[in-house]
């Protein structure tokens, strides 16, 4: 790909809102963020041949330390959300492959304790820091081309929080 194309494509991925007995959501600080002081739900991609439900368990395990049997899924959103990176970061994710990722987010219920989080489960980390929050704050704590996303996912989990 040369400098003037621009990839279309989006990267599958899957993306979980972890919420706590207290209706709280689980979000992370990103250890390679460099500027801002942003924090997000789990999420990444889905590997070739992964069935979403895998995928999900897979990232969410990677990034948190967070095992199955200390989750039940309540729901999935119906479609794909899909964001595009801003201008600059085109080219410079994912191997250059991707214009931004399309998601299927779902809502699961955190039945452990707080000592079952481990972020140090995966190596390398992806989170240095984590909280639980109250859901209607999410949007404003991700990075800004993120919100949107952030704001379809709290829109269709609302009543099942």
């Amino acid at each position: 790909m040369n400098s003037t194309e621009m990839p279309t494509a989006y990267r599958p991925c899957v993306g979980v809102m972890l919420v706590n007995t207290a209706g709280n959501a689980f979000v992370g600080k990103r250890i390679d963020t460099k500027e801002g002081d942003w924090w997000q739900m789990p999420q990444g991609g889905v590997d070739k041949g992964e069935e979403l439900d895998e995928a999900v368990m897979r990232e969410l395990a990677e990034e948190t330390g967070v095992l199955e049997r200390h989750v039940s899924i309540i729901g999935r959103t119906r479609e794909s959300i899909r964001y595009d990176l801003p201008d600059e970061l085109i080219g410079k994710l994912w191997g250059g492959k991707y214009r931004g990722q399309e998601q299927f987010w779902y809502l699961m219920r955190f039945s452990g304790s707080d000592s079952d989080i481990d972020l140090e489960a995966h190596d390398p980390p992806e989170f240095c820091d984590w909280k639980w929050v109250l859901p209607d704050l999410l949007p404003d704590l991700i990075i800004p081309f993120k919100k949107g996303v952030y704001r379809t996912v709290l829109e269709e989990f609302r009543a099942l929080i």
